[in-house]
């Protein structure tokens, strides 16, 4: 329900995903019935028409067309300063809103206020669990288990994938540690405490650091099934190499944050070494069977090859904007 007067400001933010994003703008409008909402979203210097259509399909949407690529997290800073309401929900542009999601995610919000960050649940495009609407801390461990393959090896164990929360289907209302920030709602007193994301994180990692940093002033995020979308996911992202890299170095970036001594140094070691086994399995595999094998075996040595872009964080890492 658009309004005046919004309890809620929707915050979005396109990278040539047109066709997706009007499908997104008009799940919000059919399936948001009890909630007074704004939509502010901003265009990241698109180069699809994505600008021109929302204007012209949406007029009632708040664009901010940009002429350049500002990356997630300072593209959302920018939103949420014309925000009027109550809460902040960020919302992807690659996912549709079902069953009154947002409606049921403000309805929990308003029941547990003190959580501070609220998440849902996400579905694939088939209809299947996505788990990565939350997740869990990084830990010495986790790094470990995800280097070694034994979190992929063994998904649905919680101590094997702690960070997946493995052996959870999402079914239940409980604490956690990290709301995705593809469907993510905050109290805006809280995000203005924070200082909203850290722009240093250009893609991936800024909800996290953002959350851990909410934890630290006392907010316990809360995820609850009974609101929910579909999450297709990556439509805007980087090449292969490039997520990689991003992902990499995001990680490296909590852990400096986040972590301190041994435990922050074990961590940052894991994640070299999670990329090193892979740029070497996969050039054996390429050797057996190129066809299937080449494409990974040359992204992940790639980014092997250029880890002294991204080995230090976000801040220090030269993580380029994709054109």
């Amino acid at each position: 329900m658009a309004g005046a007067d919004p309890l809620l400001s929707i915050l979005m933010v396109n990278w040539n995903t047109r066709a997706m994003t009007l499908a997104c703008l008009r799940s919000i409008y059919v399936q948001t019935e009890r909630t007074p909402f704004e939509i502010i979203l901003v265009d990241n210097g698109s180069t699809d028409g994505s600008a021109n259509a929302i204007v012209h399909d949406f007029p009632a949407v708040r664009l901010l067309a940009e002429d350049k690529n500002h990356g997630f997290a300072h593209a959302n800073n920018l939103a949420a300063a014309q925000a009027r309401g109550q809460y902040l929900l960020l919302l992807n542009t690659d996912t549709l809103v079902l069953d009154q999601a947002i409606d049921r995610l403000v309805d929990f919000a308003q029941l547990l206020p003190r959580a501070g960050i609220w998440g849902g649940r996400t579905w694939f495009a088939n209809g299947r669990l996505n788990p990565s609407s939350v997740w869990g801390r990084i830990t010495p461990w986790s790094a470990v288990s995800a280097a070694l393959g034994l979190r992929a090896l063994f998904r649905r164990s919680a101590f094997f994938n702690s960070e997946g929360y493995g052996g959870w289907a999402r079914d239940s209302i409980r604490p956690v540690d990290i709301v995705s920030g593809c469907f993510l709602l905050i109290d805006r007193n809280l995000w203005n405490r924070l200082g909203g994301f850290d722009g240093q994180f250009f893609m991936y990692g800024e909800e996290a650091d953002l959350c851990a940093r909410a934890r630290a002033l006392g907010a316990q995020p809360m995820m609850t099934p009974e609101a929910t979308i579909v999450h297709y996911g990556g439509a805007s992202s980087a090449g292969h190499a490039s997520k990689i890299a991003y992902v990499m170095g995001a990680r490296i970036g909590l852990m400096n944050r986040h972590l301190t001594g041994w435990s922050r140094h074990l961590g940052q070691q894991a994640s070299l070494l999670h990329v090193w086994l892979r740029a070497a399995s996969f050039r054996l595999l390429a050797g057996l069977a190129p066809q299937r094998f080449a494409a990974r075996a040359h992204a992940w040595s790639q980014v092997w090859q250029d880890r002294h872009r991204w080995a230090a964080g976000p801040g220090h890492a030269d993580l380029r904007a994709p054109a």
